[in-house]
């Protein structure tokens, strides 16, 4: 088991940056590939990024790629997403979030930070 807490979220200006963090306390992180949601208001949480549990893979949704990038550090328990060029429709309640198989969708994830909140200001 893996328990997740997300922090680094706030408001930025449209075009800064920023990046979130999420620390994991479970001593199987190491084992887990790791991805980012996001969910704005009355939307449905969707996929950010992924990265395999060495780091080795990434992938990134359509509407991020070329602008976040997510990484992580096994010695320290953390993965991160930073993110740059940050646009309005960025804003959202950022979720992190572990799988032992991988995948794009929600339900392909079974454990879940409580969220980070990013506000991008026009």
């Amino acid at each position: 088991q893996v328990q997740l807490v997300e922090s680094g979220g706030g408001l930025v200006q449209t075009g800064g940056s920023l990046r979130l963090s999420c620390a994991a306390s479970g001593r199987t992180f190491s084992s887990y590939t790791m991805g980012w949601f996001r969910q704005a208001p009355g939307k449905e949480r969707e996929f950010v990024a992924t990265i395999s549990a060495s780091g080795s893979f990434t992938y990134y949704a359509n509407a991020v790629k070329g602008r976040f990038t997510i990484s992580r550090d096994n010695a320290k328990n953390t993965v991160y997403l930073q993110m740059n060029s940050l646009k309005p429709e960025d804003a959202a309640v950022y979720f992190c979030a572990a799988t032992r198989d991988g995948g794009t969708r929600r339900l392909d994830y079974d454990t879940w930070g409580q969220g980070t909140q990013v506000t991008v200001s026009s």
